[in-house]
């Protein structure tokens, strides 16, 4: 299962149906999904001439030219296909849609054609933003609706729909298994369900007794999107920020122009190789790229005879990316390191690991002392001592108080009461033992401390899907946690989809990552309704504000 290839897959395929030059016209998602997993160059070669929105009506009319058109079928998007076909700029048009096409929706877009110039219409499935291989998202933030255990009606269509996408492209029809505790993966369950039986048809051959799809709820761990982080995907998401593969580095100090938005995708296979290497490890490798480049800038810096000549000029297109490849992970690592030191990252991330695996000792006297370092910013204060509090089961009004003495902004101190009620001790959704704290390892642990040594204090917490990776590896996943929606699967799942309601992370992506690599006989994907860093985890959180605060 690798949902870079299936959506790369169904634009290939889209894009070769039509020879010669064409124009290809997205909307505001499919924009998105495309530019995920094929670079402009890339696209290009496909003789694609021109990448236009659909919404844009100032574009200039080419009637020589064949159109490929490819959209989510939402209302907004089949207004604008409908306006296109009443007044055409192209001289044919392909109409593909990332997802099921209502029979109300085809019947309007026949009566616009008057022109007859649509030359097919077809459902190719990618309706996702595929991230990594085994990594996918929609970008959807604020699941919970006017109730803590309803959805937000418009962003349960849009996963949902976008999940029955993906199962298709993947090419499984697989059993449900969702999080018992949790009233929104439920009803996301059942929306699937019924889909998958709704629409048969598309479903018909992939009936299999092998697959299983699994959501679970952001709120059973809440602590991973709290930690600062340290492999080079997630410290760059945690720091910087990363949205559709894209890092704005505007705010960076002494970033030429021409790096101000860079892209990290697994094309660039320096970021591909390293995505999971510690911070230490990614100094070593980008040294290695550097030296490896000026190798070969001084293997060109003498050109005498024609072969040489044209030996440089055949491998320049090489030679140019990679220096750009130099350029843009040399800045991004060298922004990285500037904001370790200034933020004094290494002492607090230090005791956000120790929060989130050591048994109680004097770590909160450490905290205590570190928030007055001057060097620590508001936002790691909050994030230390969010942490304390679900560690410890503090009140947010202890807290607040905490923060009060740093000047810490109202909007981050209005986070404290959020956690609280979102996934605080006792809430609902809090079904599983994050801390390691219960039962006889839970005993052992406090008596003797960690159970094993760590290779690096920095990336000793595992997050919550670890044990439930291990739990179905092992066939252990108690029904009475995670109950079928349906039929039982008999057997142990190959292939395992988990789905995080609330949004996944980096770190659980290289859960998987380390998973799949270790247990070739299964197969895990992993996607989330978003992909949080901390800020990301607060949005989440805000979202959910008015239902909080009705409880």
């Amino acid at each position: 299962m690798d949902v870079i290839k299936a959506a790369r897959d169904y634009i290939t395929k889209m894009v070769r149906s039509l020879s010669g030059m064409k124009v290809l016209l997205l909307d505001e998602d499919t924009t998105s999904v495309v530019s995920m997993v094929f670079s402009q160059s890339s696209i290009v070669q496909e003789e694609v001439y021109l990448i236009e929105r659909i919404d844009v009506t100032s574009r200039e009319a080419m009637p020589h030219l064949n159109a490929i058109v490819f959209i989510r079928p939402t209302e907004a998007s089949i207004e604008a296909l409908i306006a296109e076909l009443r007044a055409p700029k192209y001289k044919k048009y392909d109409l593909y849609f990332s997802n099921c096409l209502r029979k109300a929706a085809l019947q309007r877009i026949a009566e616009a054609d008057e022109h007859e110039v649509v030359n097919e219409v077809q459902e190719y499935f990618a309706d996702y933003l595929a991230i990594n291989p085994h990594l996918f998202t929609f970008n959807v933030v604020g699941c919970i609706g006017d109730r803590i255990n309803i959805w937000r009606r418009d962003n349960l269509d849009r996963v949902h729909q976008g999940l029955v996408a993906l199962l298709l492209s993947l090419r499984k029809r697989p059993a449900i298994r969702y999080q018992a505790a949790s009233e929104l993966c439920l009803q996301l369950a059942q929306d699937v369900q019924r889909s998958m039986a709704t629409e048969a048809e598309l479903f018909q051959g992939r009936v299999d007794t092998s697959s299983l799809l699994l959501i679970v709820d952001r709120r059973d761990d809440p602590v991973t999107p709290l930690l600062n982080q340290w492999t080079y995907q997630a410290m760059v998401h945690e720091l910087l920020g990363i949205r559709n593969n894209r890092v704005d580095l505007r705010s960076a100090p002494g970033v030429p122009k021409e790096l101000h938005e860079v892209v990290l995708s697994t094309a660039d296979s320096f970021y591909e190789t390293n995505l999971y290497k510690n911070f230490g490890e990614i100094g070593g490798e980008i040294r290695k790229l550097v030296d490896e480049y000026q190798s070969h800038t001084k293997s060109h810096e003498k050109l005498e005879t024609i072969a040489q000549m044209k030996a440089f000029v055949e491998q320049y297109p090489e030679f140019k990316a990679k220096s750009a490849s130099v350029s843009k992970h040399v800045t991004v690592v060298s922004e990285l390191s500037r904001l370790v030191e200034r933020q004094a990252l290494l002492d607090v991330s230090e005791l956000e690991q120790e929060l989130a695996c050591q048994p109680a000792g004097d770590t909160m006297a450490r905290v205590k002392a570190i928030l007055g370092n001057e060097q620590v910013t508001s936002l790691d204060r909050t994030r230390l001592l969010l942490l304390a509090m679900l560690r410890y089961d503090m009140a947010p009004a202890e807290v607040i108080e905490q923060l009060g003495r740093y000047d810490v902004p109202d909007e981050l101190k209005a986070l404290v009461p959020l956690l609280k009620r979102y996934a605080g001790n006792g809430t609902q959704w809090r079904v599983s033992d994050i801390f390691g704290t219960k039962g006889a390892s839970g005993l052992l642990k406090r008596i003797t401390g960690q159970l094993k040594d760590v290779e690096n204090i920095y990336t000793q917490h595992q997050p919550l899907l670890a044990q439930t990776l291990d739990a179905i590896l092992k066939g252990k996943v108690r029904d009475q946690v995670y109950p079928f929606i349906d039929a039982p699967l008999r057997d142990r799942p190959t292939d395992v989809i988990i789905f995080v309601v609330g949004g996944t992370t980096y770190e659980e992506s290289r859960v998987v990552a380390q998973f799949n690599e270790a247990n070739p006989s299964m197969r895990v994907v992993l996607g989330g309704t978003a992909i949080h860093n901390f800020n990301g985890f607060a949005e989440e959180m805000k979202a959910a504000q008015p239902a909080l605060k009705s409880r």
